[in-house]
């Protein structure tokens, strides 16, 4: 007999019907998953077979399942009060985002936090959402926290604050999804990427206006940006190194898919030429531990490169150089690495970071 959705309020039910029936998984049955989850009723090995029979199945290869994921995402988040739209969002301006899912397995350097420091400081104002480590060495809040940012202490009433006044905020996933804490564990422990790591890019609760997303794989990419579409996002552009890299590729090509204001999705390539800068090998950029990648950020935002930092510096470059693009503020992808490379050696982006750590102790209660 088959059971009925309204009959499957635990994740035990709705296992079992899609295990014993393949072929009947449907988005009511990944939202009825997530919120048995979030409800804190399913096991650990319920947890982790659900997550499983996703990864199975392929449901990051359907668009439809990825809004049904994204959407339950952002329905238990905590939105920050600025408004997504009128007066609260005006005073703020169009706020960007710079992101990718991980999982790629190049363990490179933050490139993405990086680069959403040098646009902040570029004139950007970036909700930039992160967490820390599950696929790599070192991870966004990591980084961050690493250089002394109290990111444990910003909360969702904080974030208009920020924007406001320093043009920058850090979005620290387990402050603005309460429910992932449920299935953090799962992720590290099960040790490959779930189909949740779309979640990261698509559920800031910020909901930016404009986004540079990055994907581990050129088959996910065009079901990445479908899905945002689907959800209503324009002006944000899905990429992929040619290496399944979820970056801007600083080696070769990168494949983008770029959400049109029309909703149009235009599909093309991309390298480092266009921008001005030169290529240079994907193990020349690698990330490495915590101390290491924060000895390198020191010496980036303080312009006192060594050899080994130049491909690192060139690859933050690029990526926040088109960040810089897809939000306007370039005219080109070689403009925007030259208003990034103009503002990272003007010590811009030192005092942004150096002004945010300190902002983060002086915290009121709102």
């Amino acid at each position: 007999m088959t059971i009925t959705l309204e009959e499957q309020s635990h994740l035990k039910d709705i296992l079992k019907q899609i295990v014993l029936n393949p072929g009947s998984l449907t988005p009511a049955h990944v939202v009825g998953g997530i919120r048995s989850i979030v409800r804190g009723e399913a096991s650990d090995a319920q947890i982790g077979g659900f997550l499983i029979t996703l990864k199975l199945r392929k449901i990051d290869s359907d668009p439809e399942m990825v809004v049904a994921l994204a959407r339950e995402g952002l329905r238990g988040a905590i939105v920050p009060d600025i408004g997504l739209s009128g007066k609260a969002r005006e005073d703020i301006g169009m706020i960007v985002d710079i992101i990718g899912t991980g999982g790629d397995g190049w363990n490179t350097f933050n490139v993405s936090t990086t680069s959403s420091l040098i646009a902040a400081a570029a004139g950007l104002t970036v909700a930039k959402h992160g967490s820390r480590a599950f696929s790599s060495n070192c991870g966004s809040a990591d980084l961050l926290e690493g250089m002394g940012c109290n990111l444990k202490a910003v909360m969702p009433s904080h974030v208009g604050k920020f924007l406001r006044e320093h043009r920058y905020c850090f979005i620290l996933a387990n402050n603005f999804h309460p429910s992932i804490h449920y299935v953090n564990r799962m992720w590290s422990e099960l040790g490959f990427p779930t189909p949740f790591k779309v979640l990261g890019p698509m559920t800031n609760p910020v909901v930016p206006d404009r986004a540079l997303i990055g994907v581990n794989s050129k088959a996910l990419g065009p079901v990445m940006a479908e899905a945002l579409r689907i959800m209503g996002r324009r002006n944000y552009a899905v990429v992929c190194g040619d290496e399944n890299l979820d970056e801007i590729s600083i080696a070769g090509d990168t494949h983008v898919w770029h959400i049109q204001e029309s909703g149009e999705i235009r599909n093309y390539t991309i390298h480092p030429r266009d921008f001005g800068v030169p290529a240079h090998p994907l193990s020349e950029a690698a990330g490495a531990t915590l101390e290491e990648n924060k000895a390198t950020l020191h010496r980036l935002l303080r312009n006192e490169l060594e050899d080994r930092d130049i491909a690192v510096r060139d690859f933050v470059l690029i990526n926040a150089g088109f960040l810089l693009y897809v939000a306007g503020a370039a005219s080109s992808m070689e403009e925007g690495a030259s208003i990034a490379r103009e503002t990272l050696e003007s010590g811009k982006a030192k005092v942004l970071l150096e002004n945010f750590i300190k902002a983060t102790y002086e915290l009121p209660d709102l």
